[in-house]
């Protein structure tokens, strides 16, 4: 999408360019994300990181950005959402510079560094994510938003799949020559300029409604009245205890199988990286039919049935320490998690009262999976930490240490299954969006699931 400086309508030709803006943006900005998601567990081994830090790393950062989402609310009762997306993109490329920095940084506190500046990164991404949302919502007309996000989110998935690849094969080549500081310098130095440039595009964009996103403060703490309403809603409440324990129980091992891949089966970096990018690349290819199963069946039984593939895959990981295996066990895993976070999102959707902003119920749950994530990573150090110790109390042999951890992992999901199957209502079903707008959907992959961005869901109702 090109546009010419002659264009005769200038307000046209200024949102054409913004758009234009936006998809280089969306390039440059993945390369920040793709390498703090996927290769800042590996980062932090490299760094020395403890069993229990590497829970911490999967605690803290998660549960205290969440809160930076209200943070964000307030700041827009007075900011135009333009300043702060542009303040905070800049201050991520200061983060990105800070994370290289660290590689070549030496003494024995650097996880606990890490660790600090993991906090920032993601309180920074929590509080550009609603205003970016709106404001890029804001830019594309209804009937064009899935052919352009589409558009994008392909541009973000093959950037990200490059990332993955070249990273992988920069930090083993660098690892066998034992300078794998030099690989991580150069991937966080890649997200850096990648950040800034992000920063430039969005410096270039306009914003159609500068105005504060929110125009009363009052908004912020109404908020707190729907948050009491909405939990005293049996299904809402149930469905949120749901999400946000089966992510809980995920936390406990999701640290420890970069763990097990780098220290334990002493995996190449590449190695990792394709492990990682199998489960990403089945979530990119099964979304869409996940999408047309659950229109056609329903999301309660796609629902249940992707959960209940949920306990097992930690446990797969146990029979055979392959490089090929292991990789089948991702692309189940992605299998599974692709289903279930679609149909969970949807299912939200259906929930949740007619007319009510959809934005705040994904908030609600967000911040109860935040907290029990925050639970989930805190046991998961102390269950690694002392897994060696825990392993030879079991009437059994498990093999390695860190199996404990992914049995348990296991059981806890099991658990959370086990307790929601009964509490499972079929809500009354409403008209979703169109699938072809599905891929707009779609904000980034991890390993752990695809992360759905509700950027205009909701809007046949009004929202």
């Amino acid at each position: 999408m090109y546009v010419t400086a002659d264009s005769k309508d200038r307000p046209r030709y200024h949102l054409l360019k913004s758009l234009d803006y936006s998809q280089r943006e969306a390039v440059a900005s993945s390369t920040m994300t793709s390498t703090c998601d996927n290769f800042m567990n590996a980062f932090a081994l490299h760094l020395g990181a403890t069993s229990i830090q590497m829970g911490f790393l999967t605690a803290f950062p998660q549960l205290i950005g969440s809160l930076m989402q209200l943070v964000s609310v307030w700041l827009g009762t007075f900011l135009t959402r333009r300043l702060l997306v542009l303040c905070t993109a800049i201050l991520q490329a200061l983060l990105m510079f800070a994370f290289a920095a660290l590689a070549v940084g030496k003494g024995d506190n650097l996880a606990a560094d890490l660790l600090l500046l993991v906090i920032a990164y993601q309180c920074s991404s929590n509080l550009i994510q609603p205003q970016w949302r709106a404001w890029l919502g804001s830019m594309v007309s209804q009937h064009e938003r899935g052919k352009f996000f589409a558009s994008r989110t392909r541009l973000t998935m093959a950037t990200s799949l490059a990332v993955f690849v070249v990273g992988g094969v920069v930090l083993t080549l660098t690892d066998i020559i034992g300078l794998t500081w030099i690989g991580f310098l150069l991937l966080f130095m890649t997200a850096t300029v990648g950040r800034a440039c992000s920063s430039y595009f969005l410096f270039h964009m306009n914003d159609p409604s500068p105005q504060p996103v929110v125009p009363v403060s009052t908004q912020f703490y109404a908020t707190f009245g729907i948050v009491r309403e909405a939990f005293k809603d049996p299904c809402f409440r149930n469905y949120s205890y749901f999400v946000a324990g089966m992510q809980g129980a995920a936390a406990v091992s999701a640290p420890f199988f970069a763990v097990y891949m780098l220290k334990v089966l002493n995996f190449s970096y590449f190695q990792y990286s394709m492990n990682l990018a199998a489960s990403i690349a089945m979530q990119f290819f099964i979304l869409r039919y996940w999408g047309k199963l659950s229109d056609k069946h329903g999301n309660r039984h796609i629902m249940l049935i992707c959960s209940a593939a949920l306990p097992l895959v930690p446990v797969l990981w146990l029979f055979s320490a392959n490089f090929y295996y292991l990789l089948l066990v991702q692309l189940i895993s992605g299998l599974a998690w692709s289903g279930f976070n679609l149909t969970t999102a949807n299912y939200l959707y259906d929930i949740r009262p007619h007319q009510t902003h959809f934005a705040t119920y994904a908030a609600l749950q967000a911040g109860v999976t935040a907290v029990l994530v925050f639970a989930g990573g805190l046991a998961g150090g102390y269950l690694a930490a002392f897994s060696a110790v825990l392993v030879k109390l079991t009437p059994f042999s498990l093999g390695e240490g860190l199996f404990i951890v992914f049995v348990a992992s296991g059981i806890v999901r099991a658990m959370v299954l086990a307790w929601f199957i009964p509490r499972a209502e079929e809500p009354r079903i409403r008209t979703h969006p169109q699938l072809f707008k599905l891929l707009y959907r779609i904000a980034r992959y991890n390993s752990n699931g695809v992360v759905l961005d509700w950027l205009t869901v909701g809007e046949k109702d009004g929202e």
